[in-house]
């Protein structure tokens, strides 16, 4: 009898996506610099066009708020897809790289080195998309309530209380990490974005804080704050560089709990013994 997995049709069991993941974060740890970042500059923009497609969503003021946030959710899957089917490096799935460490298989170093340039890249991608996108004149749509969208969602992020914003970082990651979790248990790209869309448009749906997502909304916000027209009564005060860092230094702390913690090495105490032991391998990098 033919096994159901020749062709496909059973996903990888836990341990062996653990497995999968600590192969993935060796290799992640060792990419040369450039390849690293400019991976990097594209996750950015990815997830930058997921929350793109976010706000047209959010802008329709005729939706409720269940169907507005779920229906925003599951567009904004978008920017995850095009990272794990088309490939990129996005820092807040790359803090699955601490199982690799954990298991002696690169530094600390390398993992920093990683997490460092991949956070430098993913914020040129989502600030460079961000600009591009204020450029077209694609906030003007719908009657300008595009633009009125995206002012709200930046004003809500950077007015949030530090930890609010860090333990909204932590849940965000969480599901996030369990989306590239599930999707590298996949076998086809159907099964890989099939497993991420509810992780995903869940952490959206619920209002958590991504900071890669946030390299997007806030600069964009701040665009118009500065340079275009905000609605009459908006206050856009807080739109400002000291407001992007006061979102996204804690968020980026949550992030990393959420992931690196609550997650890697979570599954990394449970399914490292599953597949015996494995080698030191110390990254040069």
């Amino acid at each position: 009898m033919l096994k159901p997995e020749i062709f496909g049709l059973n996903a990888y069991a836990p341990a062996e996506i653990a497995e999968k993941i600590e192969q993935s974060g060796v290799a992640k740890a060792n990419l040369p610099l450039l390849p690293m970042f400019m991976l990097g500059v594209v996750a950015g923009g990815s997830i930058g066009l997921g929350a793109l497609f976010y706000t047209i969503v959010a802008s329709d003021t005729s939706l409720s708020f269940g169907v507005s946030h779920v229906l925003g959710g599951l567009v904004f899957c978008l920017g995850l897809t095009l990272v794990i089917v088309a490939g990129a490096e996005l820092f807040t799935g790359n803090n699955l790289i601490v199982m690799a460490w954990a298991d002696g298989r690169i530094t600390l170093a390398a993992l920093l080195r990683n997490w460092v340039v991949v956070y430098i890249g993913n914020a040129v991608g989502g600030i460079g998309v961000a600009l591009l996108v204020y450029l077209s004149h694609h906030l003007d749509l719908n009657d300008g309530k595009i633009a009125l969208t995206a002012l709200g969602i930046a004003k809500t992020k950077v007015e949030l209380p530090f930890f609010v914003a860090f333990f909204r970082g932590i849940l965000c990651n969480v599901l996030v990490c369990l989306a590239v979790w599930l999707a590298m248990g996949g076998r086809s790209v159907a099964d890989k974005i099939l497993a991420l869309i509810l992780p995903v448009s869940a952490f959206v749906a619920a209002g958590f804080e991504h900071s890669v997502a946030n390299m997007y909304y806030i600069p964009l916000a701040m665009m118009v704050a500065d340079f275009g027209q905000v609605p009459a009564g908006f206050d856009a005060s807080s739109l400002t560089l000291g407001g992007f860092i006061h979102n996204l230094v804690p968020v980026t702390l949550g992030n990393i709990v959420g992931g690196s913690v609550l997650v890697g090495l979570v599954y990394y105490t449970i399914y490292h013994k599953a597949h015996g032991a494995k080698p030191n391998v110390k990254s040069a990098a």
